[in-house]
This record gives C-alpha cells, sequence and structure tokens, in this order.
C-alpha cells in the first residue's frame, strides 16, 4: 500500500514514522522548510516505545501532482487541526485519484460532509487515533506517555471486507509503537470517541486544570460525572448510544483522582493557539440543542471557548 501522509508534526508524524519504519512506502507531504530538515535529518521520533531516526520519503505541494501522476496514492491520510480542513483538502487533492481513499484520523465528526462533497463518500474512510504527540523546538516528534491507537474502518458496514481495509490492516500490523484496531462498527467507535473528547475537552478548558485537579475539588467528581452525561445522552440521540462498557471505562478516566490528563485543546488554549472548539464542543452543543436535550455545562464550555476565540481574534476589543 502507497500512503501520503499530510504533514510530518506530533500526529501524522508519529504514526506515518511508524509505518515507514516498518518498511511501509509513505510519503509525507510537507513545506519547503520541513522538506529540507527531513532530508538533511530524517524523521526523528522520540517516544517512551522507543526512539527512531526514519529516512522518509517526502514532497512539497509544487511537486506533488507529478508524482501522484507517476506513482499513484493508494491512501491518503489527513492529521490536520480540524480547523485547517480546507486547505488541507485543497493541499492532497492532487493526490486523490481514481484508486485513492482519503482517510481523515481529525478530532469530531464534522470533517466527513466536507470530505465527502469533495471527494464522494465511498472514497472517504472513517479514522480515528488516540494519542499525545507534539512537533518538538528541534523538529523532532516527541511522543509524550501515553498509549497511541489508530483505529479505522469501512463507514458503510456493507464494505466491511474491501481489500483496501485488508491492505491497511496489513500494513498496520507490520508496524510497532501502536494499536491498529481495525473496526467493523466505525461510526459507533467515532462516537465512543466523541463523546468522551467532548467531555475532557469542555472540562480541562473551562476549568483550566487537569482531571486530576477538577475531581480533586468539591463537586469536582459530580460535575465531571454530569458534564459526561449530558454527552451520552447526545450520542444516544443520534442513534449510536456508548455501550456500558465503553461508558464506564470513559467515566473511570473522567474521574480518576489525581490524573494528570488534559485534552490538547487546554494545552493550544494556554499557549495562545487556536483551538478546535466549533468541532468537538460548539457540535456536541449544536446536537444537543438539536435534539431538545438540556445541557448547560457543554453550554457554558462553548461559551467559555468561544470567548477565548473571540479575544484572541480581537484582542483590544472589549
Amino acid at each position: 500500500m502507497r500512503i501520503l501522509v499530510l504533514g510530518a508534526g506530533g500526529t501524522g508524524g508519529y504514526f506515518g514514522g511508524r509505518l515507514a519504519q516498518a518498511g511501509v512506502d509513505v510519503t509525507f507531504l510537507v513545506r519547503p522548510a520541513r522538506a529540507a530538515q527531513l532530508a538533511r535529518e530524517g524523521l526523528r521520533l522520540r517516544s517512551p516505545l522507543g526512539d527512531a531516526d526514519v529516512a522518509v520519503a517526502h514532497v512539497t505541494a509544487d511537486a506533488l501532482p507529478a508524482l501522484a501522476a507517476t506513482r499513484p496514492f493508494d491512501l491518503a491520510i489527513l492529521s490536520c487541526k480540524a480547523y485547517d480542513l480546507d486547505s488541507a483538502v485543497e493541499a492532497i487533492a492532487p493526490a486523490v485519484g481514481d484508486g485513492t481513499a482519503v482517510m481523515p484520523i481529525l478530532n469530531g465528526l464534522l470533517h466527513y460532509a466536507v470530505l465527502d462533497a469533495r471527494f464522494g463518500a465511498a472514497r472517504v474512510l472513517g479514522g480515528l487515533c488516540f494519542i499525545s504527540a507534539v512537533k518538538g523546538a528541534d523538529g523532532e516528534v516527541v511522543h509524550l506517555p501515553s498509549p497511541p491507537s489508530l483505529t479505522f474502518g469501512e463507514r458503510d458496514p456493507a464494505r466491511n471486507g474491501s481489500a483496501r481495509m485488508q491492505a491497511l490492516a496489513d500494513a498496520c500490523a507490520r508496524a510497532d509503537g501502536f494499536e491498529a484496531v481495525r473496526s467493523d462498527d466505525f461510526l459507533q467507535a467515532a462516537w465512543n470517541k466523541f463523546s468522551f473528547l467532548a467531555t475532557l475537552a469542555s472540562a480541562t478548558c473551562l476549568m483550566r486544570a487537569s482531571v486530576g485537579r477538577i475531581v480533586a475539588a468539591d463537586d469536582g467528581a459530580a460535575f465531571m460525572a454530569a458534564l459526561h452525561d449530558e454527552c451520552l445522552a447526545v450520542a444516544a440521540a443520534q442513534g449510536h448510544a456508548i455501550p456500558a462498557q465503553a461508558a464506564q471505562q470513559a467515566r473511570s478516566l473522567l474521574t480518576r483522582e489525581g490524573s494528570p490528563a488534559t485534552a490538547s485543546m487546554l494545552r493550544d488554549l494556554e499557549s495562545g493557539q487556536d483551538v478546535e472548539a466549533a468541532q468537538i464542543v460548539g457540535d456536541m452543543r449544536a446536537r444537543a440543542r438539536d435534539a431538545g436535550i438540556a445541557a448547560p455545562m457543554l453550554q457554558a464550555a462553548w461559551v467559555h471557548l468561544q470567548c477565548y476565540r473571540s479575544r484572541r481574534a480581537t484582542p483590544d476589543t472589549p
């Protein structure tokens, strides 16, 4: 399987790098400065699961059409921030030929409508990941202590036995450093993550604190549980009720005493960067409203994040 990965930052760099390390045919679509760095130093992975310096293939936007014409890609993986989706779609478009599938590993669910409209629903696979990784100051990909996993599947269950799913599963099976999960019910897996992530992002951003600090506060554990209940109610209303075991596992993580866990959105917020507020918290809040579900905690978190983005965009405006 020949794979194009958009970007070589924390998420795409880690999963793409592990695949390349295993000998899978991976090419990174990067900007010229990053291409020059990869040419000089390779892709440097720093992880509790093992460091690696991997010589990787890479291409810049100007050279992508010619490369794709001579050596077509089987799969394009999108690992950008959700608010960069439009530019990401245009970046990979020259590589998406008749036999190319597109797999996003973005947060949330809103991106599927955009990708379906641009490339056709049959071409767009389901993908999600769990990882805490960043690009370091010197360009290295730093995996922070957490178990990385990549989940993928056909969104149409009738295509679960497809050759492209088997090819991707075979490629991932060759790689070390992450768990690969092939899902026969991808939309349910996506809702399992979405309900958990919306809770985690809402709570840790609203309180500017880790799970452990929140649950140590008076009424903190009750707050986390009530917020999670709002998200579980939305999932059920959307026809994807979270199975009891998955809900219990999420609740345990969201109320664990002493847990240092935060959403990556909080790290972005605290460093003054843009945040995926609309795609995660805002979308969950909108779905609650549409379903007639009272969700005051989601509402508070969504208002809070809108105010953050407004102040960031216009800091001198009252």
